[in-house]
This record gives C-alpha cells, structure tokens and sequence, in this order.
C-alpha cells in the first residue's frame, strides 16, 4: 500500500473510534482504540515505537516515542487536547525526519467533528 492509502484506512479508523468514543478521553484510550481497529484491518502498526536520534555517528536513545508506526510508512501521533499547536506540528516533523517517513498524521481526538482535528504533515525528504 502507498502511503495515501494507508492513511484512507488511518482515517476511517479514527473516525470509527471517534464515532464510538466521541471527545474528552485520554490520548492513551484513543491510541488503543485506533491500533485495534488497524491491526485488524490487517495492517502492521507498532505502537509506542522507540525511535532513537542520530547525532553525526552516535546513536542516542533518548526516549523519543511514536504513538504509532503503519507499515513502517506512517507516523500518527494521537493527541487529546484543546487545539493542535505549533510545538505538536514541531513534533511529528522531527519524528518524521528522524525515521525518514514520508507522511504523518497528527489526529486530534478532543474535537467534536474529527476532520477538524487532523492534520496531514509531509516530510520533504
């Protein structure tokens, strides 16, 4: 599957789990919710994925995390909080950079209507 694809099925589940849960839970509940309803749709996620930095030749682990890895394509970042700022956008473009993917979503679950509360995010290698 291309990225764009996978990110069809990311957001239908979402909104899936959105449509059940609705706004107002902890991101760990979404996060939860959205890689069961992925993984059964058979796709690999991995969840809270290490993702080390590497600085010149040094390798750092340093406790960067991804909320979830799709296909080792697709970077989403589960958020539940008012509004998406600046620092989250910051956020998954360094994540994005460090794991050379291509695409990331930052799905903001605290929002009444979820397509308010996605962002799509773009790394230009």
């Amino acid at each position: 599957m291309t990225e764009n694809e996978i990110a069809k099925v990311i957001f239908d589940s979402a909104l899936e789990v959105h449509r059940a849960l609705g706004p107002g839970l902890l991101e760990s509940s979404y996060e939860e919710c959205l890689y069961y309803e992925l993984t059964g749709k058979g796709l690999y996620a991995e969840k809270q994925k290490p993702l080390p930095l590497v600085y010149k030749e040094v390798k750092l682990d340093i406790g960067y995390r991804v909320d979830l890895l799709i296909e080792r394509k697709v970077i989403v970042e589960v958020k539940s909080v008012e509004a998406l700022n600046d620092v989250h956008l910051a956020q998954i473009l360094t994540y994005l950079k460090l794991s050379d993917c291509k695409l990331g979503l930052l799905i903001n679950f605290n929002v009444t209507l979820l397509k308010n509360g996605v962002r799509r995010v773009v790394n230009h290698l």
